[in-house]
């Protein structure tokens, strides 16, 4: 699994950001460090992130620096060359709270180091214009029997607000099948099932109607799945509101 360093000015800020992020992942958890801060005052240290990372590699594939102001990404620049550990690192570009959110979500469904550093870089995708975040996806050249798709609508009344999302990207990769959510009721998407950034960019609220299409091996059990986790309220709702 990959595991994440935060790298803040702040230390409380680097605590309640990784406090924030776990709420949303419960029994599979990436491992997170924390260098934030400079002798309890405010300021980065390239020798604390550079242990950090250290300490992660004999625990990770891989690991992501996620920073917050810019003099941290030169800290953790110079991180890079004074560590002791040869794991693969990258260094991502995204907002510090959104990113970090992103971050463990993919990181605990099992993602590649390059999916939890791109889902990172585009985590301020979910507060930008209609247009900025509509992705264009080319569906899978598969036959029709491996294509599924369910329509659902949302009956919690936040939709797909964090933590349901969270809950989406965890089903969905569980399933070998390549998944997309649309919102039907906006026109928003499709986006990748896989993304969290991608699915909170649909904006989908309580009441809207969104399709899940799926293309592989097990697409009918991957759709049948997540609509049902839909159609559940993903427990936020009690059966008589259903």
């Amino acid at each position: 699994m990959i595991g994440l360093v935060l790298v803040s000015h702040s230390a409380p800020l680097a605590q309640a950001t990784a406090d924030l992020a776990l709420q949303m992942v419960h029994d599979v958890r990436p491992e997170i460090r924390l260098a934030g801060g400079v002798e309890g005052g405010f300021g980065t240290d390239a020798a604390a992130i550079a242990a950090a990372i250290d300490e992660l590699a004999e625990l990770t594939t891989g690991v992501v620096l996620i920073t917050d102001l810019g003099s941290a990404v030169l800290s953790a620049s110079l991180a890079l060359d004074i560590r002791s550990s040869t794991v693969p690192v990258r260094v991502s570009s995204g907002p510090f709270v959104e990113a970090t959110t992103a971050a463990v979500v993919v990181a605990a469904a099992g993602e590649s180091l390059d999916a939890v550093c791109e889902e990172a870089d585009q985590a301020l995708r979910a507060k930008q214009s209609t247009h900025a975040l509509e992705e264009d996806i080319a569906s899978p050249d598969t036959d029709a029997d491996d294509a599924a798709s369910v329509e659902a609508e949302l009956v919690n009344p936040l939709g797909l607000h964090s933590r349901p999302a969270a809950v989406l990207v965890r089903t969905a990769s569980t399933y070998e099948s390549a998944i997309e959510i649309t919102n039907l009721t906006t026109g928003r998407g499709p986006v990748k099932a896989a993304s969290l950034i991608g699915i909170l960019s649909l904006a989908a609220s309580g009441g809207h109607r969104v399709r899940i299409d799926a293309h592989g091996p097990d697409a009918a059990d991957a759709a049948t799945a997540l609509g049902a986790l839909i159609a559940d309220g993903f427990g936020e709702v009690d059966s008589e509101q259903r």
